[in-house]
């Protein structure tokens, strides 16, 4: 499995509550949310690299 890219991101302090208030209303770490909404954005935008590029 290849290895996560790591890098910090600074968020305003009211826009990080309400994806943590997200987040656990669907179960999911902020990290892992902040991942699936990025997922998803690439997907609808038609830029989701495909596997193995």
């Amino acid at each position: 499995m290849e290895e996560k890219k790591r890098f910090l991101l600074r968020l305003d302090p009211a826009d990080y509550a309400a994806l943590e208030k997200w987040s656990a209303d669907e179960l999911r770490s902020v990290n892992s949310q902040i991942e699936f909404i990025l997922r998803e954005a690439l997907r609808k935008a038609g830029r989701k690299p495909s596997p193995g590029s």
